[in-house]
């Protein structure tokens, strides 16, 4: 596993793996499956720079479970993402 400390406002996410049937107990084939947008946050960056030069700590911390935009991010192999704070929709609880 590769160790990458983000910057900034950037996140590092470990993708979870989602169901492989559904509630009516069909199996979902492997070619089927889309790629899930929940996360376990490994790391986070500093915070976010603004305009006038303060750094504003970041919402969401190490071990949180987070819904991330689809599309989001750079992969990051072994299932990692890095994304940037504004892509994380919200922290499941």
């Amino acid at each position: 596993m590769k160790k990458i400390r983000p910057l900034y406002d950037r996140v590092v996410v470990q993708r979870l793996e989602e169901d492989e049937k559904t509630a009516g107990g069909i199996v979902i084939p492997t070619t089927a499956k889309e790629k899930a947008q929940i996360g376990k946050v490994l790391a986070v960056g500093s915070g976010r720079v603004m305009a006038d030069g303060k750094v504003l700590p970041l919402a969401v911390k190490v071990g949180d479970k987070v819904f991330f935009a689809k599309f989001a991010g750079t992969d990051a192999g072994d299932d990692m993402l890095v994304i940037r704070e504004e892509d994380i929709l919200g922290i499941v609880e």
